[in-house]
């Protein structure tokens, strides 16, 4: 018997309706629709709740084939939210830009983003917009990361990365490699980890 099959039969032996037993583990009612529906599986977390409800153990509630499958799953999860964490930490970390003396100012010594005085004003401003709004996401990414919204999650790092791609062409094509290589790192560490939580 399969997971959704045990847990339908398990809640009308209690005589409860879906809503019913969601309000008993603290859980919406659409989780309970969708598990017992078979479109898909609770965290681990959750499993422990209704096995502690109806007195049974995990092993009872599902087979050994679908507790590996939901431990992989959790652990892609953990590690995705992990990821986005860091990505947006990684961003934050942009915010050094503003105020390390990275930046070429004409002579031989080097300023920070706030004290260039060689550029044009509306390159400056550029500069300071671009890191701006790349602190900003990275500071959204980490406060998103509490939530289990992965559809926002996603939409920061496309963000993320297109503004580090942005800053990257930016720092380099206007001769602060410095300033560009920091970005460019940044992506880099970026991808791998992108790449690693897939």
């Amino acid at each position: 018997m399969e997971f959704n099959e045990k847990l339908q039969k398990l809640r009308k032996e209690e005589s409860l309706t879906q809503e019913e037993l969601a309000e008993k583990l603290f859980i919406s009612r659409t989780a309970i629709s969708k598990w017992e529906s078979g479109r898909g599986y609770p965290s681990i977390d959750s499993l422990k709740v209704i096995a502690k409800h109806f007195n049974i153990t995990i092993d009872e509630l599902i087979g050994s084939e679908e507790v590996i499958s939901l431990a992989e799953q959790d652990k892609m999860e953990t590690n995705k939210k992990y990821s986005a964490l860091i990505c947006g930490i990684l961003d934050c970390l942009m915010a050094l830009l503003f105020f390390l003396p990275i930046f070429g100012n004409g002579s031989e010594a080097a300023v920070s983003m706030f004290a260039i005085t060689n550029i044009n004003g509306w390159l400056k401003t550029v500069f300071i917009s671009v890191t701006g709004l790349t602190v900003l996401n990275g500071f959204c990414g980490v406060v998103i990361s509490n939530f289990n919204k992965t559809v926002w999650n996603k939409h920061r790092l496309i963000t993320g990365i297109a503004l580090s791609i942005i800053g990257t062409v930016l720092f380099i094509l206007t001769r602060q490699p410095y300033a560009g290589i920091f970005y460019l790192c940044v992506l880099i560490i970026k991808g791998v980890l992108l790449i690693k939580s897939k």
